[in-house]
């Protein structure tokens, strides 16, 4: 195995899913949000224990990722955000696959597919309330509602919005949440009925009790990581560790990979691990990034490379094969995120396939 790997701890997966429905009311549900491989974490092993733990729904952006958990058994209520072609529309409502629709376009591939499907095709309704992103104008969901009760096979099973900054903007929030609820009116006086309203991000469900609805979509609360508001005690799911490969002593002065942008200014230990900008550490972390080596930060030496990094460790004691933490407890993915400019989202997801998962917590089988 390559000396470096990621580990998982689903208990944590399922302890924050415990914690965000205990924020819910009994009767909305709890969607988990395992697109773009479980946010890096694994999304069959993320889905297995987030539905252990009382989530009812699962989410992600892609066909194919729905395919993906329903070929490994998840049979919970699935939901695809993104544009689907009609085949891939025929092929998952087969699975009980449910779509957006959210444009023209993707209105014409859920109809399109519905002709082809002999179990009909479950959407969402996506209405844009001013993340202008993509879903209809409040103005047309009216019509677009009633071309989908109007067509054979399709089945309307939800009507969504998404939030632009729950976590920043109560103001907006509660105006975008307004226009939701009137579009809502509207259907209904015009006698649609929709089984599942769901607005909440991770942000609203813990912040913006009144947009629970239904149904509420959470992400990166899920994993544990920082939603931009107060949460109950949430616990990151992930752990980025390498062994260290070389740790050699150097001279004061001494120059440290690509554009020697780093020099020694005293005699110092240099320890290298092989993970770097190929596995998803960014490379903006150059200069700027730390890790952990025997629970003390050590900070990067040079440019991230494509498979390794260096850190400077001082005058620490570092033996070759000992196990350096990247991510983790002692380098919490929001405080890389802001030296490098971008959000935990991001750290975690671009943690890429070259590096094996480890899972904890009772692993289920991926």
């Amino acid at each position: 195995m390559r000396p470096a790997w990621v580990e998982v701890d689903l208990d944590a997966v399922r302890s924050n899913v415990r914690a965000t429905l205990g924020v819910l009311r009994r009767s909305t549900q709890l969607m988990a949000v395992v697109k773009a491989d479980g946010y890096g974490h694994g999304a069959v092993p993320v889905a297995r224990a987030a539905l252990e733990a009382g989530a009812s729904w699962l989410g992600v952006a892609l066909p194919e990722e729905a395919l993906q958990l329903r070929a490994a058994g998840v049979e919970a209520p699935l939901l695809v955000f993104g544009y689907c072609s009609p085949e891939a529309v025929a092929e998952g409502a087969a699975q009980r696959v449910s779509f957006t629709v959210f444009s023209g376009e993707s209105l014409r591939a859920v109809v399109e597919a519905s002709r082809r499907s002999p179990v009909g095709v479950a959407v969402h309704l996506k209405v844009d309330t001013g993340m202008t992103r993509v879903g209809f104008t409040p103005e047309e969901v009216p019509e677009v509602a009633d071309r989908i009760a109007d067509a054979p096979g399709l089945h309307l099973e939800g009507v969504y919005t998404h939030f632009a900054c729950a976590d920043t903007d109560r103001t907006f929030t509660e105006l975008q949440l307004q226009r939701f609820l009137e579009v809502v009116e509207v259907l209904r006086g015009r006698g649609h009925h929709v089984p599942f309203l769901h607005a909440a991000n991770s942000a609203a469900t813990f912040a913006v009790r009144e947009a629970h609805l239904d149904l509420v979509r959470v992400g990166i609360a899920l994993y544990g990581l920082p939603c931009g508001v107060p949460t109950p005690e949430l616990h990151p799911a992930m752990r980025v560790v390498a062994r260290a490969v070389q740790v050699r002593r150097v001279p004061e002065g001494t120059p440290v990979s690509y554009g020697a942008s780093y020099r020694t200014t005293r005699p110092t230990t240099i320890v290298t691990v092989p993970v770097g900008y190929g596995d998803g550490i960014p490379r903006s972390l150059s200069n700027r990034g730390f890790a952990a080596v025997r629970g003390h930060r050590v900070p990067y030496a040079g440019a991230v490379c494509m498979d390794f990094l260096m850190l400077d460790a001082g005058d620490g004691e570092v033996a070759e094969g000992e196990t350096v933490e990247l991510l983790g407890p002692a380098v919490p993915a929001e405080e890389l995120a802001r030296r490098c400019g971008t959000i935990p989202y991001e750290i975690v997801t671009r943690i890429g396939p070259r590096l094996p998962r480890v899972y904890r917590g009772s692993s289920p089988q991926s």
